[in-house]
């Protein structure tokens, strides 16, 4: 049996190393490149309540970098309000989307305020629209009084400490 010579030896293995590697880099790029972002399929107004509807899927391609604090799943985006137009085919920005109001301008809301063991409760209209952990103005409807209070998470609003 002959014996190989050193360099046929070298070729095999940069050719192996080159196959390795011309294996792996694509099974790499294309794993990154199937990153998959929701972006608007229709201009969506400001105002207007996101839906799984209003938005596409989009596969990002290789070298193009998405921007920070821009939303792309669905869990970032259904049920947001837009605060501003939205243009499709353009990524959205975290910026430019609020909850769903909770409280709307002008509604009959509960107030509560509690300190310690003591609780007192009234009825006011709010005088701007709130979601839960906003800061909010409302009215006492008995007193005329406008108070500032937080949204809580089941409609009333909580004054004071």
């Amino acid at each position: 049996m002959p014996i190989p010579h050193p360099l046929t030896a070298l070729r095999r293995i940069v050719l192996a190393a080159a196959t390795a590697a011309a294996v792996c880099v694509p099974a790499w790029a294309s794993a990154w490149a199937q990153e998959v972002v929701l972006i608007p399929s229709r201009v969506i107004y400001p105002g207007e309540t996101i839906s799984a509807g209003a938005l596409r899927q989009v596969t990002l391609v290789p070298g193009k970098v998405k921007p920070d604090a821009v939303a792309t799943t669905l869990a970032e985006l259904d049920g947001k309000v837009a605060r501003r137009t939205l243009l499709p085919g353009r990524y959205i920005p975290t910026a430019a989307l609020r909850n769903a109001w909770l409280v709307e301008q002008g509604a009959s809301v509960q107030v509560n305020f509690i300190a310690g063991g003591l609780t007192i409760s009234a009825t006011a209209v709010t005088l701007q629209p709130g979601s839960p952990g906003d800061v909010v103005k409302v009215r006492n409807v008995d007193s005329g009084k406008v108070l500032t209070g937080t949204v809580m998470e089941d409609g009333s609003i909580r004054v004071g400490t």
